[in-house]
């Protein structure tokens, strides 16, 4: 797509196949799952071919990140 970026450098663009895409993906896909400590459910519809990640409701990062909820007690009192 940005093969003339590269040219004018002097470099010539490599051409990614789909075949070289597909297993790329995938390969990223594999690498990141690997890190996980609690493991997706993987799913791939043969219909459309399309794959299917269900993540967890919250990750382990996002929990460090995220202030923690509040209770519903916590509520009541604030609503109150």
């Amino acid at each position: 797509m940005f093969k003339f970026l590269f040219e004018k450098v002097g470099g010539k663009a490599q051409v990614e196949t789909q075949r070289s895409t597909v297993a790329r993906a995938v390969d990223e896909l594999n690498n990141v799952l690997a890190l996980m400590v609690d493991k997706p459910v993987v799913g791939v519809d043969l219909n459309t071919g399309r794959i299917t990640v269900d993540l967890p409701e919250q990750m382990p990062d996002e929990a460090l990140a995220l202030p923690a909820p509040e209770s519903v007690e916590d509520e009541k009192v604030a609503a109150a």
